[in-house]
């Protein structure tokens, strides 16, 4: 059994993630999933007075979704920082056991995690085999 951290923002609801999870279920009927949203960076969303948390709206979105559509057996969402690479450090060393990681980002030119080097620099941290979906964003 795989144990699969998926990390996504924007691109959490994605068919194309949702193909690719698909397909690793396929593969190992048997694979667990979690699903880590970092926080977008800069000034929280209100609606109404209120403060609303999109990560975590969309990390349970996101698990809806994939349990739905992929069959995914999804244990966890998270929430981290807005710095991806810091917060999936933070979730490695929280909750260890990881085989994979699966990094959604949106395609190049528009994606900030991949200015960032997020994959490169997520596959020479970790070690982990790292998994790169490219998703648009929904509209």
């Amino acid at each position: 059994m795989s144990r699969y951290l998926i990390v996504t923002h924007q691109t959490a609801l994605s068919p194309d993630l949702q193909r690719k999870v698909s397909a690793l279920v396929a593969e190992d009927p048997a694979a667990e999933f979690a699903v880590l949203v970092p926080e977008a960076p800069g000034v929280p969303i209100t609606w109404e007075g209120e403060t609303v948390d999109v990560a975590r709206q969309r990390a349970e979105a996101a698990k809806t979704l994939l349990e739905e559509t992929a069959r995914a057996r999804v244990f966890r969402t998270a929430v981290g920082v807005p710095d991806p690479l810091q917060a999936i450090t933070d979730e490695l060393l929280a909750h260890p056991g990881y085989d994979t990681l699966v990094i959604c980002t949106l395609p190049p030119g528009v994606s900030r995690w991949l200015k960032l080097d997020l994959v490169h620099r997520a596959e020479r941290k970790f070690g982990l085999r790292v998994i790169h979906v490219v998703a648009e964003a929904p509209a």
